[in-house]
Formats: C-alpha cells, structure tokens, sequence
C-alpha cells in the first residue's frame, strides 16, 4: 500500500474510513471526502487505473508522468492492488470492508455484485456500511450500460451544446464540465449524511448516483423554468418589470439586458449588474450622470432595460473610460453591483482569489492544485 502523501488540513470526517473503487472521474467522490479528512483508500486492480494516462496536461513526477487528472482526484489516497477476481484477492477486500465506513463503487453498475459483495454481503461485513455507486448514466434506464465520458453527461443534459465553426463542423465549445464534478460532490453530501444515520441509529445505506442527472438537477433553474412555460400564460408570467412578457429560461432571458450585461473597460471586461434600482442610482450617481437614472429610473427590482440601445450605448462608452481595477474600486466605494471578468488563465492574480483560494504545492502533490474551498471559522 503506498500513498500520494496529501493529506488536508480539514478534519471533519477524521476517522472516518473509505474504499474508493472508482475509475477515472468517479474517483473524486474519494477526492472530496480526502479534502474533509477521511482516510481514503482506493482499490485497484493489477491493471490500475489508467486515469494516470488520461487527458491532459502530463506532469513529470518523480513516479514517473502522471495525468494532473489523476494527481488532483486521487491526492491524499492510500493505494492498495487486490485482484479481486481471484480468493486471496476478495478475502483481503472483506477484511478492509469491516474495517471501513464506506465503499465507493465508480464503475458501471453492478460491479460489486459480480464480484460477490452486493449490500447484503457487505452488510455481514460491517452492519453500519454505507455504499455509494456512482456511474455515468446511473443503474436504470436504456443508458445504463453505455460507456461515456464527461462532456456526455453535459450534452445528455443540455448543459453544452456544440459550436460551429468557420468550416462549419461542430466543435466542442472551452466551457466547465459540470455532470463530472457535480455528481461526485452531491455523492459525497449523501455519504456525510448516510454516516450520521449510521452513527446515531446504527443503520447501513445503499445508494446511486449518476453524473447525468447530476449535470440536469444542476441546472434546475432552466429546467424548471421551461417545465413552468408548458403552463398558460396566465398562470406563469415574467417579471412585472417585463410588462410580465416571459423571457428565455436562465441566462437566454439576459441576452437583451442592459443595465444587467458585459461591457468592455478600457483594458478587459466588467459585468454590471444593477438588477436592484438602487444600485442603479447609486452608480449613476458615482459616474455623474443622474440624467441617465431620471430618464430611465426602472422598477425597483428585476428591471435590466431589456433592449434599450440608447442607454447601452451611453453605459458602453462610460465602462470603457476606466479599467477593470478602477470599476471594482468604484464599486466598493459607490456600493453597486460590477463584477471583475476573468479567464482560467487570470483568475489566479485577482486580489480575491488570492485571498479565498489557495495553491497546494508541487512538493506535496507533483503540481500545484487548488486547495479544497472551505474557510473553518471554528474547529474547536
């Protein structure tokens, strides 16, 4: 058994003890509950898990190169190699079974099942056992048994959709993968809550996710919002400020906005967003132009001056006088609403990232990575 040599400096699940039978991007279910304190540890067979191969980039580390895939879901994990289908290898993963509070199958369904350790047999194990089997597209349905990848989940949900470019062939737009880091992380709030129920009544848990419907119950909103439109117009309308005409679900509905939109400072982009009348005043107020809140004052709430071009006009050559520092100063001092625009490539140099997020270092973990995201008030 050997390990990444990680471990988190958070330690809400101290103690708590898991096996990660996980291939590629299920294993950050593990990853998680490694970045609250659990003891991690992940089952591979002879083969291993070819994560280590896996995407890009290709870290050079003194194990040889590592996929940074692999390096950021598996760091702080123990690794341990069973041929579990042989009996000296499912011998040795029922004594770590009883010694453990969860096992993580992130394979397709079933696998625990084949191989002999279903939720009854691992129950005779350990009664308090909690199983979490995450997949791609979860254990029913016709697309249960499909092999897939992350950006499948994304599409399958409408997430993202394909771009088309000067040749026109479609292409794979540069935006977040939400299923793959979406259902790993709503796992592991059912498994904290499946290890409470364990631990006061003394009850094991069984469940499944997939990263699909992970990806859609993540973007509920427009979802939802379009479920609500297949009602008559009088039952579900838009926004008084609207004249309650209905927008396009989620951010569709913010194409035409104004005083809600990008607009290019004089050295990147700034995002405004004065949905609430009072802020709207506060900034015209700051930039010495009260003529533009008395002409178009808005409602009091939700009013983007959908498709007002005059005014975008005006707000356009405003934001490009000053910078996009200089508007997050004015911000702060006129109390609206402007957000800094940034890339993957320069959100590490913005002042407020560099105050809430921090880097793990390459001693530790072969490369930098994002230390997990939670600020502890009290520990104590």
């Amino acid at each position: 058994m050997n390990s990444s040599g990680f471990r988190s400096p958070i330690r809400l699940l101290d103690g708590v003890k898991v096996l990660d039978l996980s291939i590629l991007g299920p294993g950050a279910v593990g990853g998680f509950l490694v970045d609250l304190g659990a003891d991690v540890t992940k089952v591979e067979s002879p083969a291993g898990d070819y994560i280590r191969e896996m995407t890009w980039p290709i870290i050079n580390t003194d194990d040889g190169p590592l996929s940074l895939m692999h390096l950021h879901l598996n760091r702080g994990k123990q690794f341990v190699t069973l041929d579990l289908k042989s009996d000296e290898g499912r011998a040795a993963f029922a004594v770590l079974v009883a010694e453990s509070d969860v096992v993580i199958e992130g394979m397709r369904p079933g696998f625990l099942d084949k191989i002999g350790f279903g939720f009854d047999r691992l129950c005779e194990l350990n009664p308090r056992i909690v199983v979490c089997s995450i997949s791609g597209y979860g254990a029913s349905g016709p697309y249960r048994n499909l092999p897939s990848h992350g950006v499948a989940y994304d599409a399958w949900a409408g997430v993202v959709a394909p771009v088309v470019d000067d040749s026109g062939y479609c292409r794979i737009p540069n935006q977040v993968n939400v299923g793959i880091t979406a259902g790993p992380a709503f796992a592991a709030l059912a498994i904290c809550a499946a290890l409470v129920r364990a631990r006061t009544s003394g009850q094991p848990a069984a469940f499944e996710i997939a990263q699909s419907d992970a990806a859609a119950y993540f973007d509920w909103y427009r979802i939802e919002t379009e479920r609500a439109y297949t009602r008559p117009p009088d039952e579900v309308t838009g926004n008084a400020s609207d004249g309650l005409e209905r927008r396009e679900a989620g951010l569709g509905g913010m194409w035409q906005g104004v005083r809600y939109q990008f607009y290019e400072s004089s050295n990147g982009h700034v995002l405004f967003m004065a949905s609430e009348q009072s802020f709207w005043r506060n900034f015209c107020a700051g930039v010495g132009r009260l003529d533009l809140f008395d002409r178009w004052p808005g409602a009091t709430y939700a009013d983007h001056a959908r498709g007002n071009a005059e005014l975008q006009r005006e707000l356009r050559g405003i934001f490009r006088l000053r910078s996009t520092e200089q508007w997050m100063a004015f911000a702060a001092e006129h109390n609206t609403t402007i957000s800094p625009v940034n890339t993957a490539a320069t959100l590490p140099a913005d002042p407020q990232f560099q105050n809430r997020l921090h880097w793990v270092g390459r001693e530790e973990l072969g490369c930098e990575q994002l230390a997990f995201p939670l600020h502890m008030t009290s520990d104590g």
